[in-house]
């Protein structure tokens, strides 16, 4: 396609995006679905463009000013891929003129806001939390995240899927912490391979591969996913089951469950069973009260842990919706926690970066039950677990992962033991 009309569609796709009103990829794969004359390479470009404007929005929309013409259309001028060198031909002497000028500008020299690139109450409340490693986060955040995978250790060994990758000519490397984990340079097309089609890959960032590791699954038991969501972390718990025992996938949401059916299919698993609940005193859940060996709790949360990922999660939400996501946490936190026996385990986990939707969530918890659940360390876990250098994955009793730190999404987990 020429340069013309691909930045007119540039524009029209920040039109819709901007409006921040459903998620990006939704928007973006809808869009791509109704422009099939798109080649694999504007399809990639337009998306990068998309995902560079929802990370540097401020500071684009800082340079933009000096342009012409709708927003949309500097805003993709500014954030296209390797530059806008291929946009020449679509661009007017004017537009040159400008995108030159703004070429020149040293970000560093822009105002904080401009070169963090976060809603004030997002800013603030992480530079009370992280002080000095503020801006290591921010440069974080701004990256694209690696793709890991998570080996299905019920069907493949790590060491044979590695290699079958190598022979695919994909450089793959161990994850630093989890013992199933491949970390993929690049960016493979891997629904080809016959790794994935035989259900011996699943693509799973390392720190949601922990959260399974620490809930700590194992054979013969009865255990429940309690937001299943699209089921990644079911189908880890699921092989760390060795497929045996059983694995309840509850979710409020049938449409996310449907998305676990065909991974279920590849992982060769017989011991999930998938339903969706109508909330956390659902009549399921207060029949299996008492007798569950082990529960994941991975919460409905901001999804601030994910922003190299969803960097239009920062647009979308503030400071009172992580209030409301905190009180819905508690409440579902207490609901999962009725379906424990004495002696069972419970996970609590987000992947929110924020403290209202952690600790204080976790400690709340805690004090609310009257010593009837004991906290677990994060750290005794892990290394139960077999994790590799897991002192560096811990914050007090609690795993907390950061991408500045750890190169995974940012992720938090909290452990109990029913008295």
């Amino acid at each position: 396609m020429h340069a013309r009309p691909l930045l007119d569609l540039g524009g029209e796709l920040l039109r819709e995006v901007l409006r921040l009103q459903t998620p990006t990829d939704a928007v973006v794969a809808a869009f791509l679905r109704k422009h099939r004359e798109l080649g694999v390479r504007e399809r990639h470009a337009l998306t990068e463009m998309v995902y560079a404007t929802l990370r540097q929005r401020l500071a684009l929309q800082h340079l933009a000013q000096g342009g012409a013409g709708a927003l949309e259309r500097r805003l993709a001028i500014l954030a296209w891929p390797e530059g806008a060198a291929v946009l020449q031909p679509a661009l007017s002497t004017p537009e040159q003129a400008w995108l030159a000028a703004a070429q020149r500008i040293d970000r560093a020299t822009l105002p904080e806001k401009l070169r963090h690139n976060l809603p004030d109450w997002l800013a603030a409340a992480l530079r009370e939390q992280l002080g000095d490693e503020f801006w290591p986060l921010v440069h974080a955040l701004a990256e694209q995240a690696p793709l890991d995978l998570r080996v299905n250790i019920a069907k493949a060994k790590r060491e044979a899927v590695a290699a079958a990758l190598a022979a695919a000519g994909i450089a793959a490397a161990p994850t630093p912490h989890s013992p199933w984990g491949l970390r993929v340079q690049g960016k493979p097309a891997l629904h080809k391979l016959d790794v994935f089609t035989r259900g011996e890959v699943e693509v799973q960032d390392e720190g949601s591969q922990l959260l399974a590791l620490l809930t700590d699954a194992k054979r013969g038991e009865m255990v429940v996913d309690f937001c299943a969501g699209a089921g990644g972390k079911t189908l880890a718990l699921g092989a760390a089951m060795r497929n045996t025992g059983r694995l309840y996938a509850f979710d409020t949401s049938g449409h996310r469950l449907d998305l676990l059916k065909p991974r279920l299919a590849r992982s060769g698993l017989s011991n999930v069973h998938p339903a969706q609940i109508a909330h956390e005193r659902d009549e399921r859940i207060k029949r299996l009260a008492g007798k569950i060996d082990r529960v994941l709790v991975d919460a409905p949360c901001s999804g601030l842990g994910t922003l190299r990922r969803h960097p239009d999660l920062k647009w979308r939400h503030a400071s009172k919706s992580v209030e409301e996501f905190a009180v819905r946490q508690s409440a579902i936190l207490a609901g999962a926690a009725r379906l424990l026996k004495p002696g069972g385990r419970l996970v609590y986990a987000t992947c929110s970066l924020l403290r209202a939707e952690n600790e204080d969530v976790a400690q709340a918890f805690s004090a609310a039950q009257g010593g009837d659940f004991e906290p677990v360390p994060a750290l005794q876990a892990l290394e139960a677990a077999r994790v590799v250098d897991a002192a560096a994955l811990v914050s007090g009793d609690c795993l907390r992962l950061w991408p500045q730190r750890h190169q995974t999404d940012g992720f938090f987990a909290a452990v109990w033991q029913r008295r």
